[in-house]
């Protein structure tokens, strides 16, 4: 499988935003579930969002419902991202996971369920 491949994370202040992106190069992302994860030092990796490519449905965890959107653009290989009133405990690095085809998100979101992930970008929100 090809792995996808994130970017977009860095250092941003309390309240802030960034963009990240799950990037599949020339490899179709339709009827795929896309996911992203986080994972703090010394704790659990964290389902936060999918997006289920066939209808665009969405999942969202209640820690970031709200404050972070995820999107596609016109069946692009690329899932974003948005993170938006970012604060310290998002702090972790953030790992795009995609399934398929034809699959679909499930809730709650579960690593197991993922067997094709990126290298992770690193998130750190600090004043």
């Amino acid at each position: 499988q090809v792995p996808p491949v994130e970017s977009g994370g860095g250092l941003v202040q309390p309240g802030g935003s960034l963009r990240l992106s799950c990037d599949r190069s020339a490899f179709t992302l339709d009827y795929h579930a896309v996911a992203w994860f986080r994972q703090a030092p010394g704790k659990e990796r964290e389902g936060i969002s999918c997006l289920t490519t066939s209808d665009y449905s969405r999942i969202y965890a209640d820690s970031v419902r709200g404050r972070f959107t995820i999107s596609r653009n016109n069946n692009e290989n690329t899932v974003y991202l948005q993170m938006d009133d970012l604060k310290p405990e998002d702090t972790a690095v953030y790992y795009c996971a995609v399934r398929g085809p034809w699959y679909r998100c499930r809730s709650p979101l579960q690593s197991s369920d993922y067997d094709n992930w990126g290298q992770g970008t690193q998130v750190t929100v600090s004043s």
